[in-house]
């Protein structure tokens, strides 16, 4: 069984809000304030190894670049660890 509806009251809408923007005074672009730093040569050569290709690496190592030579062998021997790693944790069902 429905219970009849008793009464219905309307409701207003709310005030639509006032563009807040329009009583604003316009904002001003601030000037920002310039910097600039000087990095040392050591800093210098740490970011150009940080940023460079595995072709520009290889590159290197072929030259003779001792840290080139090392980061390669260190690479390698990642890759050979997490392939025996993989072997070991591998199951092969027949």
């Amino acid at each position: 069984m429905s219970d009849p509806v008793g009464s219905v009251t309307q409701v207003q809408a709310a005030p639509q809000p006032q563009d807040v923007r329009a009583s604003t005074p316009e904002a001003r672009p601030q000037s920002v304030p310039k910097e600039s730093v000087q990095l040392s040569s050591a800093a210098q050569a740490a970011l150009r190894e940080a940023v460079e290709t595995p072709a520009q690496t290889a590159k290197e190592a072929g030259s003779g670049d001792m840290q080139a030579k090392l980061l390669l062998a260190k690479q390698e021997a990642a890759k050979e660890s997490a392939a025996q790693a993989e072997a070991r944790h591998t199951h092969v069902v027949a």
